[in-house]
């Protein structure tokens, strides 16, 4: 149910912004989602077209994934998400708490807890298009 909760805040802030920028239809949504959203792609993808049934809308939905970016606090060394190696069971933690990271993890170089996650969260819409008419 994860998926159906962030489709339905994308198509309902696109709704939103359009509207505050004088789109009447919208055509196209670019969509960037971090990878650590973890989202089940077929599940989003489809809570997107039925959701855009129930608000009247036909627009294209592109989806760029932004990798994670993490950089630790101590020693600054940036490392990505794909060096960790995760049980299936800390993945799924991440999925729906990100923040959880923190518990799992520690900096390769030095071993430190303590970093940041410098990108490859959350979900963003980076452009809509349509008309005005």
């Amino acid at each position: 149910m994860h998926e159906w909760a962030l489709a339905e805040g994308v198509i309902k802030t696109a709704i939103e912004k359009a509207k505050e920028h004088g789109i009447k239809k919208i055509n196209e949504i670019d969509l960037k989602i971090g990878e650590m959203q973890d989202i089940e792609m077929d599940i989003f993808k489809f809570a997107l077209d039925e959701l855009m049934k129930e608000y009247d809308m036909e627009a294209k939905v592109n989806i760029k994934i932004q990798k994670t970016r993490l950089r630790c606090n101590v020693c600054n060394h940036e490392w990505s998400f794909d060096e960790f190696k995760l049980s299936d069971e800390e993945k799924e933690f991440v999925h729906f708490l990100p923040e959880s990271i923190f518990s799992y993890a520690r900096c390769p170089k030095c071993g430190s807890q303590y970093f940041e996650i410098v990108e490859g969260r959350g979900v963003w819409i980076e452009a809509i298009r349509g008309n005005d008419d």
